[in-house]
């Protein structure tokens, strides 16, 4: 199955879910003890779009390739909080695409995978800020795929699961000093796509994700120094114990995740229907809190970034319609008490 002909597809169950489900844009949470807020933020300067890349260089985001209903794309742009708005870079010269991969490692970002229409991808790309130069890399190790994860540890690139015409959970190094992929342990459990990813003291975190349309309960953690993978505590109310009571809505796929001090955080998404719900990680306790739901208009295929701490949100999608707002989470904050 073509990934545009699933696009429309998921998009029109989407649209019909969402205004199902949703009624408005602005939700509040039954629960009145709930704690976080979201802003809005400056909009990305480009064209509306979901399933877009981002990475962190320094104190620069950057947002490339992604999609709408009718175009794809392959510009390159960089957000710093300084200046408050996105200035266009050089465009990644491979072709236009959706659902990629990026990372930063050291210095550089790097960007490839995902689909362009017709062909699953396997190219990658190195962007070098201080000359807003791209170079063309080793093509990734493992088969040509979209909907992969992607995260840095110790200046190595890991790229893991992912769709090239099946379900994928192999797990590949980039070492870019050698430009050279290495093939690592799978991760545990079940191949998926368009799971979420984050990194904690050295650790990293693949969330979730979607296998045959459903999205999973399991939680994976991976330690790079001895390659191999953790299950941690499933994402729904399945113990006997009281922590995971309040569990609903965790299980999702194509939403976003981003690390915010000693916690990640997921937001947005859907299963089934387009998902609202915000949840912090504790990985010290291995338990999830119910934060104040995403405020901005319902998405999926977002994009997420941290910066000096502060988390943001962007792009993505409902149905057809495309998004280029862009939301500031605070976690610590009552809802409203920073909006724009």
């Amino acid at each position: 199955m073509r990934k545009m002909h699933a696009y429309l597809i998921g998009a029109l169950l989407i649209s019909i879910s969402f205004f199902i489900t949703q009624g408005c844009v602005k939700h509040t949470d039954s629960s009145s003890d709930l704690i976080g807020n979201w802003s809005r933020s400056s909009d990305f300067d480009g064209n509306a779009r979901s399933e877009a890349v981002t990475f962190v260089i320094g104190d620069y985001a950057y947002l490339t390739t992604g999609t709408t209903d009718r175009d794809r794309y392959k510009d390159l742009w960089g957000y710093t909080l300084s200046r408050q708005y996105w200035s266009q870079l050089a465009d990644l010269p491979g072709v236009a695409r959706n659902s990629a991969v990026a990372f930063a490692s050291g210095t550089k970002g790097y960007v490839g995978t995902g689909y362009d229409g017709v062909n699953y991808l396997k190219d990658f790309w190195e962007y070098d800020p201080s000359a807003n130069q791209w170079t063309q890399k080793a093509d990734f190790g493992g088969t040509g795929r979209y909907d992969a994860v992607a995260f840095s540890i110790d200046d190595k690139g890991y790229v893991s699961c992912g769709f090239d015409g099946n379900y994928l959970k192999d797990l590949w190094q980039y070492d870019p000093d050698g430009d050279t992929w290495t093939q690592k342990a799978s991760i545990g459990g079940t191949k998926r796509s368009a799971a979420m990813s984050f990194v904690l003291d050295g650790k990293a975190y693949v969330c979730s994700g979607n296998n045959n349309g459903a999205a999973l309960n399991d939680l994976w953690m991976y330690d790079p120094s001895a390659d191999s993978w953790t299950e941690k505590r499933q994402l729904t109310n399945v113990s006997t114990d009281s922590y995971d009571d309040t569990y609903t809505n965790i299980v999702r796929y194509n939403g976003v995740a981003f690390v915010m001090g000693n916690y990640a955080y997921i937001a947005c998404g859907e299963s089934g229907a387009i998902i609202t719900d915000t949840w912090q990680y504790d990985p010290s306790q291995d338990q999830w809190t119910k934060k104040t739901s995403f405020e901005g208009t319902p998405r999926t295929g977002a994009v997420a970034f941290t910066l000096s701490d502060r988390g943001f949100v962007l792009t993505g999608r409902s149905g057809s319609l495309s998004f280029d707002n862009c939301y500031e989470w605070h976690p610590n904050d009552a809802v409203n008490a920073n909006d724009n």
